[in-house]
């Protein structure tokens, strides 16, 4: 029985992207099991990714990117109205199926809100080198804006205690390290200024350490024994994350003409396992954190099968080629 051998080339290619990526999250995973990672170590490294390396390696690739070649405003509007239209949906869904207030807003917040400045800037340099990294991070620059906000919004819905802090809201997102990031990027790129060479240098360093300790980071923290209690909402919540919101937001892209590196970049931001932050943010406020954390890890362990495939239907039929 003779094999395909553009089937072999695509499979070649589909580990080439995902399996380095989930490799890290899994040797994380088992490197926190027997107690090398400490919870101490992931707490004090993932600050040091959030507030210094992530932002580091944001910042300089949007410097060194000439936004006019990667940002298409279509593209953004597009990106925008389809994550409004996902939160809206799910949030009509869960009024109408899910009787416990408690759940309806860490589901909602799991199934659309995507772990992009980890897993997504990870994939998209795997798979396009540093034109996806910065396509990644303009898309980055948008989406965390709104998954912010709309994050805020779908866990205020349903508390107890009405009334969603509008000003603190608003500050936080100016406070977070990755829209300042964004925010004196943007500069560098449009007047094409550059960083003094030993700065440079630098950054360099503290920008490489960002996704393998990332990476790291995310397996550690990942709590399996959540897995024991999984719900039908949390696998609810991870069909819609993984399946059935990427699916037609990629195809309604394909159908506008979009295609090669810019569909590609789409499914993996839009493909992505829900972001561990859901999880702190469903604490802090009040709603079931074991759902938001169920829902952290059952996406996470699954997108290693829906991200692979993705990668492997798109490439095979020369839709993300670039």
């Amino acid at each position: 029985m003779m094999v395909d051998p553009r089937f072999v080339e695509t499979l070649l290619f589909t580990l080439q992207v995902t399996a380095p990526v989930f490799l890290l999250v899994f040797i994380g995973i088992a490197l926190g099991r027997i107690g090398f990672l400490t919870d101490e170590f992931n707490r004090v490294a993932s600050r040091l990714v959030f507030t210094v390396s992530l932002p580091t390696l944001v910042f300089l690739n949007l410097s060194r990117t000439h936004l006019a070649e990667v940002f298409v405003l279509d593209l953004m509007v597009y990106a925008a109205v389809v994550t409004l239209l996902a939160f809206f949906w799910l949030v009509w869904r869960a009024q109408r199926t899910l009787v416990d207030y408690a759940d309806r807003g860490p589901f909602v917040q799991g199934a659309f809100r995507g772990n992009l400045g980890i897993l997504g800037l990870a994939l998209a340099f795997n798979q396009y080198g540093e034109a996806g990294l910065a396509l990644a991070s303009v898309f980055l620059a948008l989406l965390i804006v709104m998954y912010n906000f709309l994050s805020v919004v779908a866990l205020s819905l349903w508390r107890s205690e009405q009334g969603i802090a509008w000003g603190q809201m608003g500050l936080d997102i100016l406070r977070n390290p990755l829209i300042i990031a964004v925010s004196l990027a943007l500069p560098f790129s449009l007047l094409e200024w550059s960083l003094p060479s030993v700065l440079a240098e630098t950054a360099d360093y503290l920008a490489a350490l960002t996704l393998p300790l990332a990476l790291l980071c995310v397996g550690a923290a990942l709590n399996l024994r959540a897995l024991q209690t999984t719900s039908r909402t949390a696998l609810s919540s991870t069909a819609y994350k993984l399946v059935l919101l990427p699916i037609p937001m990629v195809l309604g892209a394909w159908l506008l003409g979009y295609e090669g590196q810019t569909l590609g970049v789409l499914f993996l931001i839009f493909g992505c396992p829900t972001a561990a932050a859901s999880y702190v943010m469903a604490r802090s406020m009040g709603s079931n954190a074991a759902l938001a954390a169920n829902i952290v890890a059952l996406t996470t362990l699954f997108s290693t099968v829906t991200l692979s495939l993705g990668v492997f239907v798109l490439h095979y039929f020369g839709l993300s080629s670039g």
